[in-house]
């Protein structure tokens, strides 16, 4: 867990320019505050303890604006800047050092069991308010328009923006 804490403060480190130390990021980042307590609710999620476990995804998600299921899957470095309004589903996957913009969800598309929300792999960036919605995978390298609403996947190295989100830079 320290080891995930000192990645996450180091990408928001390398991200956020107006970060200046360490201190004012542990203190002040609800990315930090919420994926602690996400840690926790997961590991309480995993075995079986779904009642407490959302009640912690919900108190969390109280205090810092950001809900986070406590089924999702998240890897190391995550950032949410400026968080208030995330939503990230139960199936949702997030691999390594991937950045969220305030309003972002990560969704699902119907009442079927199963995996039915996004992965996104390492290294994605989504800008503000966009939308991914159902299974699909979001490539390594991706970033995301602000607002757009991704229903495809979007192949690695990628840039993908508007209303139905459509592919206007692959590398």
């Amino acid at each position: 867990m320290f080891d995930d804490l000192k990645k996450q403060i180091h990408h928001i480190k390398e991200s956020d320019p107006a970060a200046r130390n360490t201190f004012e990021i542990v203190l002040l980042y609800p990315s930090i505050h919420v994926l602690l307590w996400h840690r926790l609710a997961h590991l309480l999620y995993k075995i079986k303890l779904r009642f407490l476990a959302r009640m912690i995804s919900q108190l969390a998600r109280f205090l810092t604006g950001i809900e986070i299921h406590p089924g999702a899957t998240i890897g190391k470095g995550l950032f949410i800047d400026h968080g208030m309004g995330v939503v990230i589903g139960e199936t949702t996957v997030i691999k390594d050092y991937v950045k969220l913009f305030h309003g972002v969800t990560l969704g699902g598309t119907g009442t079927s069991h199963g995996k039915r929300h996004p992965t996104l792999e390492n290294h994605v960036v989504i800008g503000a308010g966009a939308k991914i919605l159902g299974d699909i995978i979001i490539g390594e390298n991706s970033k995301i328009g602000a607002n757009a609403v991704v229903l495809k996947d979007v192949p690695p190295n990628s840039t993908a923006v508007g209303i139905p989100a459509k592919i206007v830079n692959e590398k």
